[in-house]
């Protein structure tokens, strides 16, 4: 073609308002067509339900109209990235018709044209330069609005799914189930922060936005296939292979090519969903053994246990090598096809597009341009590929989520004891039958009745169901059936265990637990480490300590005393709770709760003939379901 003076290939002074009315039309039809999208996958695909179950919650409702309107603006600032690439493409047309201008002026020494050229060059610049400028801005607004948006979106799910897995005892009896969940913990913390980062590459970074995301990431390329497919039609021009003539054929070349390659990296890459499932697997097992061995180290280091240790972690980790040598080997597979494929279509809209330059049909800027939008439409379209590993990686953090929340359901569904409200206090066992897992019958047909002040001790030999028993009171045990009425429902109760659990804070917190706030005065909190023989602790109650390595365990069975006088319960449930007291001590803090707390109820078990003294009911088990229960003669302290 013969090139005359320079002339733009877009009113670029108009371009604002042109620019802002093609967003907005495209915002209005990209919203509804991913809302049907979405629609469509949650109800359609078995990952997209499990999303949904996991996370519905979160966009449904009146409150959620401010996280619509959040995906509404990114919505629009991945759809001004488009608009962008777009006009980019144009500038790059006319930055490079406007040099071949000038060059073709200075080779026929034509002034006119050779100042056109120059004058274009320079607009082509400032043009640049602005929407450089706006590109740059855009991009910041859109990765602060993208952040604030995956806070506030972990800050929810976290809450939910913690509760959620806190509700009912489910993290406790979770453990009953037939494939009890593994590493809720490594789900709620890792996972979550996983699932709403939304790369499918690991855990949010701060330097993460819309384009970054499979959600934007796959709008941005579809959006873009539709912006640029005009362009690149318009510039292709026909190829003759083997006398048979396609029109547009770079068009052609890149739907085909595309296609092609991307069903063939689907088959490639669809492993990796397992192996990535498997990786977070086999670490959360490793992780867990590591944690492990550092809390029981005293222990392992008395048994001289390091090397049978070393053994256990070795087992593990080797999990993780065997896995993750595939893992890798798959990978290098997927990356090896689609580098290999992103080569070889390098230099194709040149080698097509340069026939017609050589020919003098188009311009130098229109080859350039339409490489671009080749670039562009094969990169968009190529899109799916080039994630699926990213996207393999996003699926198995959804399976590991929706697998808690699964868990957590069924752990809820699990059976349990009857109960109801007594009216006078007491607690009544009617027809209580326990069994274990496999079940073998522990306790058949328990009848037992408790005033308020009255006390009861059980004994038996090991293994015949008295901590058990107390599970199934507490409702944790699912193998148990029968009746129980109980004080206020739920039970104005408290159990003390052989290892009292002591919570992370300070020694307030320590003490006042299970409250979450402390509502007692520090007088109060004094008075009752007194009473229970830790008045030297009375200075440290804002100390903040993991308290469960800085205390003793006699200590600690202590502080559980500290808190029942604290919180004086109607009900008192004692496992083995004075085992690590001596005698003198254990005498002393049973005169307590006998004289502090007159009218609550007392229950222990107990392998220690010491405790039995302070009861006036003795339930004895035995190995085969049977019961006994008498009446002792009046117990000390009363």
């Amino acid at each position: 073609m013969s090139v005359e003076l320079y002339k733009p290939s877009l009113d670029w002074a108009n371009e604002i308002p042109q620019s802002l009315l093609w967003t907005a039309k495209a915002w209005l039809i990209t919203a509804v067509l991913t809302l049907l999208v979405l629609v469509a996958l949650a109800r359609m695909t078995t990952w997209g339900r499990q999303f949904w179950r996991v996370t519905g919650a979160y966009f449904r409702g009146r409150r959620s109209v401010a996280v619509w309107a959040w995906l509404g603006v990114l919505l629009f600032l991945t759809l001004i990235t488009v608009r962008l690439n777009v006009l980019l493409s144009y500038q790059l047309n006319d930055l490079n018709t406007s040099l071949q201008v000038a060059f073709q002026g200075v080779g026929a020494r034509d002034d006119a044209m050779r100042a056109s050229g120059i004058h274009g060059f320079w607009a082509a610049i400032i043009t640049f330069g602005i929407i450089a400028t706006i590109y740059v801005s855009r991009q910041l607004v859109d990765i602060y609005l993208t952040q604030r948006f995956i806070i506030r979106w972990r800050v929810w799910l976290t809450d939910r799914l913690t509760g959620d897995w806190l509700r009912d005892e489910s993290f406790y009896r979770g453990r009953f189930l037939e494939h009890p969940v593994d590493n809720p913990d490594q789900r709620i913390q890792l996972d979550i922060d996983a699932f709403t980062a939304s790369t499918g590459t690991g855990e949010n970074t701060p330097t993460v936005g819309t384009a970054t995301t499979l959600l934007f990431g796959a709008i941005n390329a579809m959006v873009s296939v539709v912006a640029f497919t005009p362009i690149l039609w318009n510039l292709s021009g026909p190829l003759t292979v083997f006398s048979l003539t396609v029109g547009h054929a770079l068009f052609w070349i890149a739907l085909i090519y595309v296609f092609a390659t991307t069903v063939i990296a689907f088959w490639i890459g669809r492993p990796l969903i397992r192996f990535s499932f498997r990786n977070e697997l086999t670490n959360a097992a490793f992780r867990y053994a590591l944690v492990r061995m550092r809390d029981a180290a005293e222990s392992i280091s008395f048994y001289r246990g390091g090397e049978a240790e070393k053994s256990i972690l070795r087992t593990r980790f080797t999990a993780i090598i065997a896995n993750y040598r595939g893992f890798v080997a798959r990978t290098l597979f997927l990356l090896g096809w689609n580098q290999t494929i992103n080569q070889v279509i390098n230099p194709l809209p040149l080698a097509v597009q340069a026939q017609r330059l050589f020919k003098g049909q188009i311009s130098f800027g229109d080859v350039m341009q339409s490489a671009s939008a080749f670039y562009s439409v094969h990169d968009s379209l190529s899109f799916f590929r080039s994630v699926y590993d990213s996207f393999a990686a996003y699926r198995a953090t959804i399976i590991r989520l929706d697998g808690l929340v699964d868990a957590n359901e069924k752990a809820r569904a699990l059976p349990r004891l009857d109960a109801g409200q007594s009216r006078d206090g007491s607690i009544d066992l009617r027809d209580v039958e326990v069994h274990d897992p496999h079940g073998k019958l522990l306790i058949d047909g328990l009848d037992l009745r408790l005033e308020p002040g009255d006390s009861l001790v059980i004994t038996g030999p090991s293994g015949c169901g008295r901590t058990t028993l107390l599970r199934s009171i507490a409702r944790l045990w699912p193998y148990a059936t029968g009746t129980m009425l109980r004080p206020d429902g739920d039970g104005d109760a408290m159990f003390l265990s052989q290892v009292p659990y002591l919570p992370l804070g300070d020694l307030r917190a320590v003490l006042s637990y299970p409250n979450r706030e402390c509502t007692i005065d520090d007088a109060e909190l004094v008075a009752a480490l007194d009473d229970v023989a830790l008045g030297h602790l009375a200075g440290r109650l804002t100390d903040y300590q993991d308290w469960s390595k800085v205390l003793s365990p006699g200590e600690q069975q202590r502080v559980a005393f500290a808190r029942v006088l604290l919180q004086k319960p109607r009900v008192i449930f004692l496992d083995e709770s004075t085992s690590a007291i001596d005698e003198g001590q254990e005498y002393a803090i049973y005169r307590q709760l006998r004289t502090r707390l007159p009218d609550s109820i007392i229950v222990s078990v107990t392998h220690r003939g010491t405790v039995e003294q302070h009861h006036e009911h003795h339930l004895r088990l035995f190995n085969d379901g049977r019961w006994e229960l008498e009446r002792r003669d009046e117990p000390v302290g009363v």
